[in-house]
């Protein structure tokens, strides 16, 4: 067994509904721009081009119920619910016709960004990092394996802020579908099992404030609720 220098930090992990048995975090990545009616209220054109791809890291997640504490050097901390892919089986160059058979299950997501720093990084041609990746920044609920939900292709997704409905679209008005999304991932890396993908937000995006309860939910997936402190 090795030994460290210092010591190591849990792995990160996500619950499974209906199993003791925890999900292990590799990685997780993010699709930016993914839903048409988002990308116009980003000032983006609303057409298939290939999509944005960041990081978020695996140590930023906040699992159902935990408290999101507002993070520092941020005025505009926003929501953005989305459906999350657990890469359950590896691989390089995966087809997006074979993508569906290494998808371990779902969950729902909330990509919390920072998004005056992120829209400072966007006018001057920089990277996301400082404004996707903070302590909670990824929000996620209990995955579903497939066998349970099946390959989610449409259905309601939608978030509310203190009992108002801010976010409600369906999974059919993603741009990129998760067999693409997966293909176009892998040609740049080689999934591991235990990557999260977070695939993209509708419109409805907007700020938090300390006191705020926010409830993401998608069809078939559960609820996920945070309150910001």
């Amino acid at each position: 067994m090795a030994s460290y220098v210092v010591t190591p930090l849990p792995r990160p992990s996500v619950a499974v509904d209906g199993e003791v048995a925890r999900f292990p975090v590799q990685r997780i990545y993010g699709v930016g721009f993914n839903y048409a009616d988002h990308a116009v209220e980003m000032s983006k054109d609303a057409v298939k081009t290939p999509p944005v791809l960041f990081g978020k890291a695996a140590d930023t997640l906040l699992a159902d119920g935990q408290h999101l504490s507002y993070p520092s050097k941020t005025s505009d901390l926003h929501y953005e619910v989305e459906l999350v892919v657990a890469i359950g089986t590896g691989g390089a160059h995966i087809p997006a016709a074979r993508a569906l058979d290494h998808v371990y299950g779902y969950a729902v997501g909330n990509d919390f960004t920072r998004r005056d720093l992120q829209t400072t990084a966007r006018a001057q041609g920089q990277p996301w990092d400082i404004a996707k990746t903070f302590e909670g920044a990824a929000g996620i609920g209990a995955i579903y394996a497939t066998p349970m939900v099946g390959h989610l292709k449409r259905g309601r997704i939608w978030l509310s802020v203190n009992g108002v409905i801010k976010q409600d679209s369906d999974l059919a008005q993603m741009i990129w579908s998760v067999p693409d999304i997966i293909a176009e991932l892998s040609s740049y890396f080689s999934l591991q099992p235990g990557d999260l993908i977070y695939t993209g937000t509708p419109a409805g995006v907007g700020p938090l404030s300390v006191g705020d309860v926010v409830i993401a939910g998608i069809e078939s997936l559960g609820t996920l609720t945070h309150r910001v402190v």
